[in-house]
């Protein structure tokens, strides 16, 4: 019995570990409640059999517990070194990301409000008169056209040009504001309109006409006679001069009719370019440019010339626009200062081109102040003449009241 019990490990050698076998065999069956009570120990209990036989078993087993204790060992640091190389990228990604997020949250505003400071005004720069005040509120500095030393000679056409379309639109129906009803008529009134506004000449005009119809009736005049119809124009002595002077000239070396060429009106007393073009343009349908004080103080608001020489100031305008366009020019730059653009206060406020204009703010800003300083029908007052065109009436125009009329 002790041989038995000693030798199971050279029954395991002779009979090719049969009775191992078998025991391993036989052990679930023998104890099946054993094994399912012990489901949980399972696993480290399945390792006992094969270190039972013998020493030696023991022997053998011990290095392989100490290499499988190893392995379970090394198992978890492998995994940890591997986690910790998988985590590393992670962690660094995480910092790279935590690092890039306040580069794009300082990057996002910056897009957010780089817009904001580039953007230009709505369109409220293009609007027609009676929307003018809101184009004016939403004008900021930033659009305003920089001035024409800085400016390229192209950028400087296509702003002048852009600034006569704009008023276009606003004065459809400039005209003239001097009354005539032929080039006799217009030289005339013309000439007296130097240092006067054209109501006053429009109220003076009538009894003139009335009285010397033709230039035959005026040259053969008597001045005082003339010079008392004049004297509400101001200046009605030298103007008496001249208007009698001119209608000699015309009797005598034009056969009493008024020239259709420059070279010729200039030559007429009290006539020069200003008054050659304003007859040229309306009397005969030749463009040209009229320069008068509201003509030279808005083309150098506006940066178009720098020139103050009334001929300068021609040749320059006349260079950034067609030839066709300089008699409807004249009206609007003209009208536009008579009603928007005055000398001492400008109604910024309610100019329809304060977008494109340099020196927006030299007057009132403020809407509803700028709108009280609009004059004529702007400001819902009588216009200067009085018998204006069917247009200026039907656009809202009031004629000018008669002299003495109050």
């Amino acid at each position: 019995m002790g041989v038995r019990r000693d030798s199971a490990v050279g029954e395991q050698g002779s009979d090719g570990g049969r009775e191992s076998a078998k025991a391993a065999k036989g052990s679930p069956s023998r104890q099946p409640g054993k094994r399912a009570a012990a489901g949980k120990d399972a696993p480290a209990k399945t390792a006992a059999p094969s270190g039972r036989g013998s020493a030696s078993g023991k022997r053998t087993a011990s290095p392989a517990r100490k290499t499988a204790s190893a392995g379970k060992k090394a198992a978890p640091a492998k995994k940890a070194a591997a986690s910790a190389k998988r985590a590393a990228p992670a962690k660094k990604s995480a910092a790279s990301g935590k690092k890039a997020a306040p580069a794009a949250e300082s990057s996002t505003p910056a897009k957010k409000v780089a817009p904001i400071k580039k953007a230009p005004p709505p369109r409220k720069q293009l609007v027609a008169p009676k929307k003018a005040t809101a184009a004016v509120k939403a004008a900021p500095a930033e659009t305003v056209v920089e001035p024409a030393g800085d400016e390229s000679r192209t950028a400087l056409v296509r702003r002048a040009r852009r600034i006569n379309r704009e008023l276009a639109e606003v004065y459809p129906y400039a005209h003239p504001e001097l009354d005539f009803e032929n080039p006799f008529q217009l030289v005339v009134a013309t000439v007296l309109s130097a240092q006067t506004t054209d109501l006053r000449v429009n109220q003076t005009t009538p009894a003139l006409f009335a009285k010397y119809p033709t230039p035959e009736d005026l040259a053969a005049a008597n001045p005082e006679e003339v010079e008392e119809i004049l004297r509400p124009t101001g200046f009605f002595r030298a103007k008496t001069k001249s208007v009698i002077g001119l209608s000699k000239a015309l009797t005598e070396d034009f056969g009493g009719e008024v020239p259709g060429r420059l070279e010729d009106l200039v030559k007429l007393p009290g006539v020069g370019r200003k008054t050659a073009f304003v007859v040229l343009g309306n009397a005969f349908g030749r463009p040209g440019i009229t320069v008068d004080t509201h003509f030279q103080r808005l083309v150098r608001r506006w940066r178009w010339t720098g020139e103050t020489d009334p001929d300068k100031i021609e040749a320059a305008v006349g260079a950034l626009f067609p030839k066709s366009d300089w008699t409807d020019l004249s009206h609007h730059v003209i009208w536009h200062g008579r009603r928007i653009c005055h000398a001492r206060k400008p109604a910024c406020g309610a100019c329809p081109i304060a977008a494109l204009c340099p020196a927006y703010g030299e007057g009132e800003t403020d809407p509803e102040k700028a709108e009280k300083l609009l004059k004529y029908e702007k400001g819902g007052l009588p216009g200067q003449r009085l018998n204006p065109p069917q247009a200026y009436l039907d656009a809202g125009g009031r004629p000018a009241p008669p002299l003495g009329a109050g």
